[in-house]
């Protein structure tokens, strides 16, 4: 008879610095086998040619992963001028090219259109679904799908250097932002074509790529059984919103799915704590009422609880 190696229950956020030539599924996977973890996912995927912050959320932390999918993201990239490619990217196949003879005045020029509220089509190598398939799949078998505009915002767009080939941008955007997609419209202004070579996240929410660790430093954690040490709370990932300390009997109502009343607050979401344990989520209505909105099952916010 065979038997399932069992796995922790641990609670708790790992900043994980993914590297170069790893897609985030495989990273989360290496991830979660090396913590034993029971329950995983991730915050916001990144392109297996992409590195930087992949926050990885561990079981009770997994309600609220979507904190970091609707948050601001910060990025470092390499646009490459003189060719675009299929993917938007420098794993693809160069559809288009140019001598890229601009200078770095019209450059500047040209970032100058991106910045703020704009327009994009997202590329066909995604993982958007049309009629349940991904479009990276319709990619791949050579079909064109139309794919309607959307708005997003690039609240910062810096020009770090640039060398006559390839400039070096950072960039502040909103959720839904494909940087690829900012390249190869970049360098359709440009009139020379352009693919991104380099991707770098940064940041995303209050989080940046300077608080993550490595996954060597992950890996050298496991072996010595001392990985726990690296999660974050999982409060961490709503630590931007109020809190409010509960007494027990309070929070054993609203554990059982009560409204409580709580005069004196405008709607919104707030932390929940009780005795300094993190509870999860609650939402104020506007008329004096606390209601559950998404609640821890251990009641602990702590990793290994």
């Amino acid at each position: 008879m065979q038997f399932r190696h069992k796995r922790r229950p641990i609670d708790g956020v790992l900043l994980l610095d993914k590297p170069q030539g790893l897609s985030s599924n495989h990273a989360l996977q290496k991830a979660r086998r090396l913590l034993n973890a029971a329950k995983a996912g991730h915050t916001g995927t990144l392109d297996p040619m992409a590195t930087g912050l992949l926050p990885l959320a561990f079981g009770e932390a997994t309600k609220f992963s979507q904190m970091l999918l609707d948050a601001d993201k910060g990025y470092e990239a390499d646009v490459r001028l003189g060719a675009e490619t299929d993917t938007g990217d420098a794993e693809g196949e160069v559809i288009a090219s140019a001598p890229a003879t601009v200078d770095e005045a019209a450059v500047l020029a040209a970032l100058d259109g991106f910045r703020g509220t704009i327009q994009q089509i997202p590329p066909m190598f995604s993982a958007l679904k049309r009629d349940g398939r991904p479009l990276y799949e319709y990619a791949r078998a050579g079909v064109e799908v139309a794919r309607e505009a959307r708005t997003i915002h690039i609240h910062e767009l810096e020009a770090l250097g640039f060398d006559g080939a390839t400039l070096r941008i950072r960039v502040l955007c909103s959720k839904g932002t494909y940087i690829r997609t900012l390249a190869v419209d970049l360098g359709r202004v440009l009139g020379c074509g352009a693919h991104l070579s380099a991707l770098r996240r940064t940041r995303i929410g209050p989080f940046t790529a300077s608080d993550a660790v490595s996954m060597e430093t992950l890996e050298a954690a496991a072996e010595g059984a001392a990985c726990d040490a690296l999660l974050a709370p999982a409060d961490a990932l709503v630590a931007h919103l109020p809190a409010i300390e509960l007494d027990p009997a309070s929070a054993a109502l609203l554990l059982q799915g009560r409204q409580l009343p709580l005069p004196g607050t405008s709607a919104g979401l707030l932390r929940l704590y009780a005795g300094g344990r993190f509870l999860g989520l609650g939402e104020t209505d506007g008329a004096g009422r606390l209601l559950p909105k998404r609640l821890v099952a251990t009641g602990e916010g702590a990793p290994g609880a």
